[in-house]
């Protein structure tokens, strides 16, 4: 009797309930598209012709286009990971296989010099179709490994990608001794600073990317498997799910979406840097996952969420270079909103919040 006027009183005094608070408000992208909304103000105010777009050359150019530019590699990598994440896995090997694709690549694509009627001309060493599938077949391999550690052998996620994380990188650098690897060829580079339509071609990578990873989550059995398996391996296996297949299948995807971030990366800076491309993309991409929204404990995931948390990861760190900080503020700031990232979704602090704030607990319920 005494519970329920309690909290019959917290409502009287103007308390949110469930059911008061806005719907949009409740929606599991609003919170990742207001942080992004406050970052794009805080540069409208901060930058002086941030939203300006220009049109030069039959392509748009501007500070929200770059922005969209920079985070596509991100945004694939998020991609992947939130179908690991989804599952209570991890993948910090992303990085590594970064290195590898790109490595690859660019040692098969390489470019010599010929001339045509007196015309210098750029050959690639091997066709491009070729280079690309060896890069992408080493990034699945990259998958596989993970996979069958992880799925077949039963390590724990993160001790399985952390080997390849050291041993992918070493591995990349070895193919390269430790140089870096510049690429004479075009159409290469037409992947990550091509312009398709007045738009850069890499966000047409990361939309069919993500239309294909959506419609394969929604419109079959796929996406709700993987949260079964994510919610409650035991209970999904003892259902008739087969986990390991299904685990498998999300590392190996992972590292095929870090193949594709690879190349772009590689292509936008005409190289492969064995030693610095895809460094510490791992980190971002498990941010960029977990601002959109999808839970560390696994079971439900949003891939727009995750594509949301990787422009503002974007954002965030042109913003921090535009108006002059030192770079290191950018990894201090990261480091804020991962802790309270981990603090929003920790069930002790939700316990403790409830406990303090009963009444205005369930109108901000999680």
């Amino acid at each position: 009797m005494n519970s329920t006027t309690n909290t019959t009183g917290g409502a009287a005094r103007g308390a949110p309930t469930q059911s008061q608070v806005p719907m949009f408000v409740r929606h599991p992208l609003f919170r990742p598209l207001a942080a992004l909304a406050i970052l794009l103000l805080i540069d409208l105010l901060l930058i002086p012709g941030f939203f300006h777009i220009e049109i030069k050359d039959g392509h748009l150019y501007g500070s929200l286009i770059d922005i969209a530019n920079r985070a596509a590699p991100l945004a694939l990598a998020a991609i992947g990971m939130t179908l690991v994440i989804a599952t209570r896995g991890i993948d910090i090997s992303v990085g590594a296989v970064v290195a590898i694709s790109g490595t690859v690549a660019a040692m098969l694509i390489g470019g010599t010099m010929v001339m045509n009627n007196g015309v210098p001309e750029y050959v690639a060493n091997t066709p491009m179709v070729w280079a690309l599938c060896a890069a992408m077949g080493a990034a699945l391999l990259c998958g596989v490994w993970n996979g069958l550690l992880v799925a077949g052998l039963g390590l724990q996620p993160i001790v399985a990608t952390l080997i390849l994380m050291v041993a992918g990188r070493g591995l990349a650098q070895l193919l390269t001794d430790g140089q870096i690897v510049t690429v004479y060829y075009e159409p290469f580079f037409f992947l990550g600073s091509g312009y398709l339509f007045g738009l850069p071609f890499s966000l047409y990578i990361v939309a069919a990317v993500f239309s294909a990873t959506f419609l394969l989550m929604r419109k079959t059995a796929l996406g709700l498997f993987i949260q079964s398996v994510g919610i409650n391996p035991v209970a999904a296996r003892l259902a008739g799910l087969k986990t390991a297949t299904l685990i498998f299948f999300v590392y190996l995807f992972c590292s095929a979406c870090a193949g594709l971030s690879g190349l772009m990366i590689s292509a936008n800076i005409k190289s492969a840097d064995a030693n610095n491309a895809g460094l510490l993309l791992e980190l971002d991409a498990i941010l960029a996952v977990t601002l959109g929204g999808t839970s560390l404990a696994g079971g439900k995931f949003s891939l727009a969420g995750s594509v949301i948390g990787a422009l503002i990861i974007q954002t965030l760190t042109y913003t921090i270079y535009s108006i002059g900080l030192p770079p290191e503020v950018n990894m201090v700031v990261k480091s804020v909103v991962v802790f309270l990232v981990c603090i929003s979704q920790s069930a002790e602090f939700k316990t403790m919040w409830r406990r303090v704030f009963p009444a205005r607990s369930k109108g901000i319920a999680s």
